[in-house]
Parts: C-alpha cells; structure tokens; sequence
C-alpha cells in the first residue's frame, strides 16, 4: 500500500557532502517507522538509520554516527537523510524502507522499500 521513491544520489569526493530524500505515498506515512539502509556490490543490505513515526527516537549506525543525520516531515510524507564527511566506504545503493515496528535495525523488519539512490564518494 505504501510506495516509496528516493532521490538525491550522485557522485561526490571524499569529504563532500550529499542530501538524499525519500517521497512516500499510498498510505498514512504518519504511522511508519522510517529506516534508510545501503548495499555495495557483492556486499550484505546494511543498517545505516531509522526514525520513529513522529521523529521523537532515532538510532544510526557506528560507522555513520556524527556524520549522517535522519529527518522527517509527516505534513509532506517525506524523509530525508542528511550526509556529511563522505568517506569512499560509503559508496552504495541507498534504499528508503517502512515498517510498522518502532525501532528496527535489521532489513527483514520493513515491509515496504524503494528502488534505491546511487551514492559513490571517489577518494
């Protein structure tokens, strides 16, 4: 019920910056548990940060923790996930992803995702 379409992806230098976004629809965006997670090749779907429902918890990852910041505006079903300080081992597919559950930090919690936004940090 609920499709998910990100934005923002491209190619940035080490240490630059990129701002992804993630535009919801067909469905109460209120009501989700927000979660971005990334995919290098030949790599596992990895955490990287979740808000709950009305933006008041979030939890990262370490290895993005002072770097990358997640936000939410519920009035335009939006999500978005700031980053900074790009490091070449950021480079993946960035996926936007919903769940009703409050916390989750594992890929096979959220039931809906997008089709995913190309980051690549050259060094």
């Amino acid at each position: 019920q609920v499709q998910l379409v990100e934005s923002g992806g491209g190619l940035v230098q080490a240490g630059g910056s990129l701002r992804l976004s993630c535009a919801a629809s067909g469905g109460t965006f209120s009501v989700y548990t927000m979660g971005w997670f990334r995919q290098a090749p030949g790599k596992e779907r990895e955490f990287v940060a979740a808000i709950r429902r009305f933006g008041d918890s979030t939890s990262y990852a370490d290895s993005v923790k002072g770097r990358f910041t997640i936000s939410r505006d519920n009035a335009k079903s939006t999500v978005t996930l700031q980053m900074n300080s790009l490091k070449p081992e950021d480079t993946a597919v960035y996926y936007c992803a919903a769940t009703t559950q409050i916390i989750p930090v594992v890929a096979k919690m959220y039931r809906y995702w997008g089709q995913g936004t190309q980051v690549t940090v050259s060094s």
